[in-house]
C-alpha cells in the first residue's frame, strides 16, 4: 500500500479496512487480520494500526473479542456506507457543486453524464 502524505496513515488504513469489509474479503460478523498481520502486510508500525483498530472500534465497525481477536460488525457495510456517504456530503460534493456552478454546467447534463457512466459500468 502506498501512503499518500495529505491524509494520517491511520486514516488510510481504516480505508483499507472498510474497502475489505466492504468488498466482503472480511466479511461482517467475522474474524479480521491480526494488529501484527496487518502491520507486517503493510509495512508499518502495530501502534499505527492499533490506532486505526481503536478508530475503527469508535465508529462501530469494528470489535474486540479479548483473547480471540478483532471482528467486523453486523452491520459494519451499513456503517460504512453511511459514513463515507455522509464524506461526500461534507467533503467532495461541495466542491463539485462549485465546479459545476463556474462552468456553467447544467443538472441535466450531469444526470445525462451520470446515467452514462451507469451504463458503462453495467
Amino acid at each position: 500500500m502506498e501512503f499518500k502524505e495529505k491524509q494520517a496513515i491511520y486514516l488510510q488504513i481504516a480505508d483499507y479496512v472498510c474497502d475489505h469489509i466492504l468488498s466482503e474479503k472480511w466479511p461482517a460478523g467475522e474474524k479480521i487480520i491480526s494488529i501484527r498481520e496487518l502491520a507486517v502486510r503493510l509495512e508499518v508500525n502495530p501502534n499505527t494500526v492499533m490506532r486505526t483498530y481503536d478508530y475503527l472500534q469508535q465508529q462501530g465497525i469494528i470489535f474486540n473479542k479479548r483473547g480471540i481477536g478483532y471482528f467486523a460488525g453486523e452491520d459494519a457495510p451499513a456503517t460504512i456506507r453511511e459514513w463515507r456517504k455522509q464524506q461526500f456530503f461534507d467533503t467532495e460534493l461541495p466542491a463539485f457543486v462549485r465546479t459545476i456552478r463556474m462552468l456553467d454546467i447544467s443538472f441535466e447534463e450531469v444526470t445525462k453524464y451520470y446515467e452514462q457512466f451507469n451504463i458503462k459500468q453495467l
